[in-house]
This record gives structure tokens, sequence and C-alpha cells, in this order.
């Protein structure tokens, strides 16, 4: 199909047209999240069985969306944005407090958003790895950027003098590589911890990463 089919205009039991655009929307992907996210999985869905899922029919489907794909790499951003709202909130919130303290406090954000709902798991770390080139660009960029938000706290964390001054852009890559695999395991039952022991497991490794041996407080 070249294109979505063309939304309709004007107002509707009340709600304008942008209004009911964005309660198919919604609707489509409340409906992906438990199909991707669970049974049967983003292969495993058609466009009738998510339009139904929904309470939508699939020309409304197309109304919003050309593919499949295009609903996976649209809940995928949304779930990242999730976790990423969560982070910045606690960022925020743990400004003043101590570097191990504040990290302990972003890691539990951040874990508990991605935990709260296993099917946002699958969607993050299952259901969009080898799907197309294209997902997998996005992948790596929603990747990229949680690399740059561990820079900027390690930066941060190196002018107020609680950690070594390197560049952290390996490091960050490594560990969010850490981050995703014990996550995802934890979720999968793999892992005999709960999550706070897995939480303090991450933050060990990002204050080993951070402060290592050699470095003394205020030093270089």
């Amino acid at each position: 199909m070249a294109g979505r089919l063309r939304a309709p205009t004007g107002r509707y039991a009340g709600k304008s047209a942008e209004e009911r655009q964005a309660e198919r929307r919604r609707r489509f992907l409340d409906a992906a999240l438990q199909l991707f996210g669970d049974t049967p999985g983003y292969r495993g869905t058609t466009v009738a069985a998510l339009s139904e899922a929904a309470g939508l029919s699939t020309r409304q489907f197309y109304e919003e969306f050309r593919t499949l794909e295009d609903v996976l790499a649209a809940l995928h951003l949304k779930v990242n944005d999730w976790a990423e709202e969560a982070v910045v909130d606690a960022v925020a919130a743990a400004r003043d407090l101590p570097l191990a303290d504040r990290v302990t406090a972003i890691f539990r954000a951040y874990a508990g958003s991605v935990t709260a709902d296993p099917r946002r798991i699958r969607i993050t770390f299952v259901e969009i790895v080898g799907v197309s080139p294209r997902l997998e660009e996005q992948r790596l960029a929603r990747r990229a950027r949680w690399v740059e938000l561990i820079c900027a706290e390690a930066t941060a964390a190196a002018d107020r003098g609680e950690a070594a001054r390197r560049d952290y852009r390996l490091a960050a890559t490594a560990f969010i590589g850490s981050v995703n695999g014990l996550l995802h395991d934890w979720s999968a039952g793999w892992v005999d911890a709960t999550l706070d022991e897995a939480v303090d497991e991450l933050v060990r490794q990002l204050l080993g990463i951070l402060r290592p041996r050699e470095w003394t407080p205020g030093g270089p």
C-alpha cells in the first residue's frame, strides 16, 4: 500500500477528528502491547488480529499505519519514552544525593519502569530484534540515547570530584549491554534474585566503572 488512507475530518460524538485519531492510535498501540508483548508476539500477529483486539476495523488500521512494522516501531519508542521519563524524573529528584545513592535511585527508576509490565521487556529486548534494518537502526539509536545519558551523568559526577574523569562512551555502551541482558534474564526467570538485588548488582558495576581502583576522591 503506497500510503495511509485518508482519515475522516469534522466532529463526531463531541470529538474532533484529531481526538478520534489519537484515540484510535492509542487503542492500536494498547492492542499491540498485548499481542506483540505476549501471545502470539509480533511475528505471529496479523493486521486483522490487531484490529480485532483494538475493537477497530482494518480500514481504520490503514488510516493510522502502513504496516505492522510501523506499529512495532511506535510501540518500541513509547516503551523507551516511559522509561526515559522515569529516569529523568529520578535524576532531578536525586540531584543532591551522594553518587552511590543517586545511581541507585536512577537505576531503580529505570528498572521499575521497564519491568512494571513483562510485555515492555519483551518489546524492548526481544520483539524489536532482527525485524528489519530500519528497526535495528531505531533500536541502536535509542540505545545511543541511553549511552549519552550515562555519559552526561558520569561527566557531572567527575565535575563534582565524585568519579574519575575520562571518556565514558565505550564503558557506557558495554554497561548498557549488561543492563539489558540482566533485566531480560531476570524477567524470564533465569536469574535467582529479586529485582532489588539485580539493580544493586548493576549499581556496583557502574560504580566500579566510575570509580576504578586506582582513582582517589578529588583526583583526575
